[in-house]
């Protein structure tokens, strides 16, 4: 059979766009020691600081303050470096898991809890802090970071959208079309999958038969890189590229971190059914933490004073977000109507008018039952 019109050529070259075979790694290797001290300082404060932020979200939730906690323990490598390798003009589109990233980026860690808490859709104004709202539907996320990033360029503006999503949503519609769009409008945008292993209690083995994620990018027309999710400045190295490489105009990347999820999905989940305790004890010896423990300590640079500094300022984060956590939110049932929609509709009005008027009705009967008391 005669092959394809010879007009038929490939759209690009895949070469160029396969990610290694391995995983990109720098601590324990000869480019570790070419790092800036500042910079790896910098990550370990944040990875201290990420975990200790972690385990009193953790903590919340048990003590009823938080509705539910998706801890990203163990990940916070991938957390810290996708908010350290943006700019200010840039924006961060996080997951559900993604909290500590918003965090790392400067957002006040009570209103990055407030949607968790039940308090409010968003607990923050995301055109104030550039990160748009915690996105609990799986890679919905995905094609509104793609259009932030096209209509930025379209306007002129100098803006890149990084956007965070787990294994579990590359398996969902919209991260094919996020991708699909990214790749033939060149956004600026670049897309960072935290690989842990389990979508819930799926494993990846379950999603995809692809060499890694990472490949997935090949047939969208972008580069996939593959990094080690737990090394942290390989992270971050990986993702500053990326971020300048869309900032010129080369396009979006797709980036896989490889890393897992130390605690359960969340605080509903029981881990222990669909994974073993040795697994996860062989993850814990490739903790991001210890990981920077090592290079810093055989640098010179993790001092005793710089480690009790950076133990302290984490505790005192955990200690003012567990006191303001523990004063109960002063709340307006109307909010729930509030913003819907830029003007209430007829049928946002008719509740609202019902709600205010249930509520009355309540108050009604309690104050007989209050002045009835001795």
């Amino acid at each position: 059979m005669p092959g394809p019109p010879p007009a038929w050529h490939p759209r690009v070259d895949p070469a160029p766009l396969l990610p290694d075979a391995e995983p990109h790694r720098v601590l324990g290797t000869d480019a570790a020691l070419q790092l800036d001290a500042a910079l790896l300082k910098r990550l370990y404060v944040q990875l201290v600081r990420g975990r200790r932020y972690n385990t009193q979200a953790t903590a919340l939730t048990r003590q009823g303050r938080l509705a539910v906690y998706p801890s990203s323990t163990g990940q916070e490598a991938c957390q810290v470096a996708a908010a350290l390798a943006l700019q200010e003009r840039d924006w961060l589109f996080p997951s559900y898991r993604d909290t500590l990233a918003a965090v790392a980026r400067g957002l006040d860690p009570v209103e990055a809890l407030t949607l968790l808490r039940g308090d409010w859709h968003t607990g923050y104004d995301p055109r104030a802090c550039r990160i748009a709202p915690l996105c609990t539907p799986l890679a919905t996320q995905l094609p509104h970071a793609v259009g932030l990033a096209h209509a930025a360029r379209l306007r002129g503006d100098d803006v890149v959208a990084l956007a965070l999503v787990g294994d579990g949503g590359t398996s969902e519609g919209d991260f094919h079309e996020a991708l699909n769009f990214a790749a033939v409008w060149q956004a600026p945008v670049v897309f960072l999958v935290q690989n842990n292993g389990f979508a819930i209690s799926v494993p990846l083995a379950k999603q995809t038969a692809a060499p890694s994620l990472a490949h997935k990018a090949v047939g969208y027309g972008m580069p996939g890189r593959l990094v080690d999710g737990n090394d942290a400045p390989a992270v971050h190295g990986v993702l500053t590229e990326a971020v300048r490489r869309a900032r010129e105009g080369g396009g979006p990347t797709l980036v896989e971190a490889v890393t897992y999820r130390v605690d359960a999905h969340t605080n509903a989940d029981d881990a222990t059914r669909y994974r073993t305790a040795d697994e996860v004890e062989a993850w814990r010896a490739h903790d991001p933490i210890a990981l920077m423990e090592r290079e810093l300590t055989a640098r010179g640079l993790l001092t005793d004073d710089f480690a009790a500094a950076t133990r302290d300022g984490a505790e005192e984060m955990a200690a003012d977000l567990r006191e303001r956590m523990h004063q109960d939110p002063a709340l307006d049932p109307d909010d729930l109507f509030t913003h819907v929609y830029a003007e209430r509709t007829t049928q946002l009005r008719q509740q609202s008018d019902q709600l205010r008027a249930e509520l009355a009705a309540e108050a009604a009967t309690d104050e007989p039952a209050q002045e009835a008391r001795p």
